[in-house]
């Protein structure tokens, strides 16, 4: 059984930083791409970023870029999202995700975790 579940959310003020964590668990993860998502209150879920197995190739939206940075674990089974000079507009629900077959954007994401809260103060 596939599990994912994110830590390090909180309450952080504006330029500061939070450092997101995802471990999974129940399969090998060694070549799985992996990702993190975000939905703020009355907006659809978006892309933050994502890394393919390999950690060699990654994603970023617009809206972080620069700011953000997504690595990957030793032992490929961790992700972690960096998030430095955060905004107000960081605030959101953050959630990891993994898929089998790294494709970019187009990569189809079939095990998600819980979901942890991000708030900045602006």
């Amino acid at each position: 059984q596939v599990r994912l579940v994110e830590s390090g959310g909180g309450l952080a003020q504006a330029g500061g930083s939070l450092r997101l964590s995802c471990a999974a668990s129940g399969r090998t993860f060694t070549n799985y791409a992996m990702g993190w998502f975000r939905q703020a209150p009355g907006k659809e879920r978006e892309s933050v970023a994502l890394v393919a197995g390999s950690g060699s190739a990654t994603y970023y939206s617009d809206s972080v870029k620069g700011r953000f940075t997504i690595s990957r674990g030793l032992a490929k089974n961790t992700v972690y999202l960096q998030m430095n000079s955060l905004k107000h507009e960081d605030t959101a629900v953050y959630y990891c995700a993994a898929g089998d077959a790294w494709a970019g954007l187009r990569t189809k994401f079939d095990w998600w975790g819980q979901g942890t809260q991000v708030t900045v103060s602006s």
